[in-house]
């Protein structure tokens, strides 16, 4: 098979189902992932070694693993997480390994690569930032006696469950560095996914990392943003569709889309959101993705459908 060069920003099971469902499109997709995780597994580690975060990058891995008896062994290996309350309890067995290859090798990139050799993976994955990255957000609505007072709530774990309403994130470092593989990926792509996943502590925070907005910016491809099957909930809690773009304009200024992908169970206001994605430079395309028994979660074949019409279809003339 061959077909558009991809690159995808993400994080995180919204990322997992944009590589599961891009490996029905094209054999050339490239995976650019969050390094903002500091819960789980993925912070302890980065806390008791000081490596990135591996646990979204691990997620990715074994969504491009190759689709044979051998790559699903090793996905599995890979996704097997220990149980109890020893010193391994809750760790996945990728996270070790993949730190483990760090060490070895005192280079992220080339660790993931080795992991992608092992897996046979249909693709690459790359870290979105060469050094781990804390999130801060100003939150509105946590103090009862004056719900429009903010409050500073740090990392990403306490971000993503916050009650309150984010008004503004930033990234520890602010200016981050990146890997010269993930900034050469988006520039070299025929076409930019960004999304689905959590808004503000997955998706946005790739437009936060300077070099990465900058390739976002310059690049010849054409840029996809894909709206959550659950807009209203968590970090988000009671967004419309159009508020995520609005969001997304706010964060990244001037930056051109050219599609917007959502299921019409997220929509309340097509008229409206479509008119909010035009003011962006983009076509919305209202297309079923979600399955059918579990409307919560991406259908493969159902969004890989959706993504070849979008990324089949004809460039517009300018």
């Amino acid at each position: 098979m061959s077909g558009p060069v991809v690159t995808a920003l993400g994080g995180g099971h919204g990322l997992s189902a944009t590589l599961t469902a891009l490996r029905f499109v094209t054999d050339e997709v490239t995976a650019v992932v969050t390094v903002a995780d500091d819960g789980g597994s993925s912070g302890r580690l980065r806390d008791e070694f000081g490596v990135l975060p591996p646990g979204d990058l691990r997620m990715a891995l074994a969504a491009l693993c190759d689709d044979s008896e051998w790559g699903h062994t090793w996905r599995d290996v890979l996704q097997h997480r220990f149980e109890g309350d020893g010193p391994l309890g809750g760790h996945a067995l990728g996270n070790l390994l993949i730190v483990a290859l760090w060490e070895l090798h005192d280079d992220p990139v080339a660790g993931l690569d080795l992991v992608g050799r092992l897996l046979q993976a249909q693709g690459r994955v790359l870290p979105a930032a060469a050094v781990p990255l804390a999130i801060e957000a100003d939150v509105s609505g946590l103090d009862p006696a004056d719900p429009t007072a903010r409050r500073l709530v740090s990392g990403q774990s306490h971000v993503a469950v916050t009650p309150g309403t984010v008004e503004e994130v930033r990234l520890v470092p602010a200016d981050p560095p990146a890997y010269p593989e993930s900034v050469a990926a988006i520039r070299a792509a025929d076409w930019v996914v960004l999304g689905p996943g959590s808004w503000f502590t997955s998706v946005m925070t790739h437009l936060l990392v300077p070099e990465v907005l900058e390739a976002m910016q310059v690049t010849r491809a054409r840029r996809l943003l894909v709206l959550n099957l659950d807009p209203g909930t968590g970090e988000t809690a009671g967004y419309s569709a159009a508020r995520h773009l609005e969001v997304f304009a706010g964060m990244a200024p001037g930056l051109h889309l050219d599609a917007v992908l959502a299921d019409p169970a997220v929509i309340d206001d097509e008229p409206g959101l479509r008119e909010t994605a035009a003011g962006l430079g983009a076509e919305l395309h209202v297309v079923p993705v979600a399955g059918r028994e579990h409307p919560g979660q991406h259908d493969s074949l159902r969004y890989a459908a959706a993504l070849r019409d979008i990324m089949y279809s004809p460039r517009p003339t300018p």
